[in-house]
């Protein structure tokens, strides 16, 4: 599923204009990204759990050339689904 697709549900379920179905949209993947941009963990029951967690400093190598880089310290997402999604 990509944003069109969300969209088209989002009109398709609400009977929504496309314009505001874009809107909710937007103003949804808006707030969860401000959230986390924030450090702040999102919870949606029964889909799973996004949250910042700290990556540590490590050593990769270039597949090209065989070179080692040094892969700095910084911070990733993590997705844990909730009960509803592990049942797949």
């Amino acid at each position: 599923m990509i944003k069109y697709d969300l969209i088209n549900s989002i009109v398709n379920r609400t009977g929504l204009s496309r314009v505001k179905g874009q809107l909710a949209a937007k103003t949804i993947i808006d707030m969860m990204t401000a959230a986390m941009q924030c450090g702040e963990r999102i919870e949606l029951r029964g889909f799973g759990v996004f949250d910042i967690r700290p990556r540590k400093t490590g050593i990769g190598r270039n597949l090209r050339t065989g070179e080692e880089v040094s892969i700095p310290k910084g911070k990733t997402v993590r997705f844990k689904p909730g009960k509803g999604m592990q049942n797949l």
